[in-house]
């Protein structure tokens, strides 16, 4: 960080949020980097400012010019997912390139994994693989090898510092409980953390499910470690109108035990190796939660599960306004 940004935090921390604006803006009008990045975070998180996506966006695109490797990651994410400004993919290509040349490091590590994807202009694969069927009247669609051992272990090394046991808030009492169904530990990647590579398995994913990819929640990745599981459960949620229509799974590594993903109206039990993706409906025809879709994730019995979630609703979801 620099001095105007370690001020400007420093004065955040201690509660001195005006102070802190005052100090950062002052930063960023003489050009700093890091303070300019500063004010776009805060732009995106809604505190100390009031959130302005658009003006994030200008404020990442300058502080990338002053030469913010974080930013330019950063933009580089958010010109891809239509944050601020509608998607450009290939503005994002431009930006990451950039990056990668001037700084090296995850940029080049991001840009290089990339150039080993089969994509179009637009980050979509250029082919896919056909699916196996899975069950009877109810299918589960199974690909194997989705993703490649590379592609998961982005995916995996996405979160680590993220990770944390599952928990929900208590509806009684507000105060965050540990899950009543989920015993894993789980992370959420939101926007700003969505790299490229991760980007362009999300558009893979929505191609084999026919959706777009502007439909899907953010990516969870989970890690079930030796007794840990995801109990019964439906995907589908309550008071909704913009339901979850489908559910996709990757299973990120082998080398476990159990694990299993099972669907109990069904008789079915789904062992996925290493990069294989499922996929299943959650609703009916006319809109409605389809019970056949309650599935159940088997009590890992030796090793760790890794793997990686994105629940696809009916209609866009913005991740940016969910009320």
């Amino acid at each position: 960080m620099t001095q105007a940004s370690e001020r400007a935090q420093a004065a955040l921390d201690s509660g001195r949020q005006q102070d802190a604006v005052s100090i950062a803006q002052d930063g960023a009008a003489a050009g700093d980097a890091e303070c300019l990045a500063m004010l776009a975070r805060w732009r995106l998180i809604g505190s100390p400012l009031p959130r302005d996506l658009p003006e994030a966006r200008r404020l990442l695109r300058a502080a990338t010019t002053a030469g913010s490797e974080h930013a330019a990651l950063m933009e580089a994410a958010l010109t891809a997912n239509g944050t601020g400004a509608p998607q450009d993919w290939r503005s994002a290509m431009t930006i990451l390139r950039e990056a990668a040349e001037r700084y090296g490091g995850p940029a080049a590590e991001d840009f290089a994994l990339l150039s080993r994807m089969d994509l179009d202009e637009e980050g979509y694969p250029v082919a896919l693989s056909e699916p196996e069927k899975l069950g009877q009247g109810y299918q589960v669609m199974r690909w194997r090898q989705f993703v490649t051992p590379e592609e998961c272990a982005h995916l995996a090394m996405s979160v680590r510092d993220l990770l944390a046991p599952s928990i929900v808030a208590d509806p009684r009492t507000g105060r965050s409980i540990p899950h009543p169904i989920r015993t894993s530990s789980a992370a959420v990647v939101g926007p700003t953390r969505e790299s490229l590579p991760l980007q362009a398995i999300m558009r893979r994913l929505a191609a084999a499910t026919g959706t777009r990819v502007e439909q899907g929640e953010p990516l969870n990745v989970l890690h079930y470690a030796p007794g840990q599981e995801y109990r019964e459960h439906m995907d589908t949620l309550p008071h909704v109108t913009n339901q979850r229509t489908v559910t996709a799974l990757i299973y990120l590594n082998t080398g476990y035990v159990g694990g299993e993903t099972r669907f109990p109206e069904q008789n079915l039990s789904v062992a996925g190796g290493g990069g294989d993706m499922v996929a299943f409906d959650n609703t009916l025809p006319d809109g409605s939660p389809d019970p056949r879709s309650r599935h159940a994730g088997a009590p890992v019995r030796q090793g760790a599960k890794w793997a990686a979630t994105r629940w696809i609703r009916a209609k866009p979801f913005d991740v940016w306004n969910q009320g």
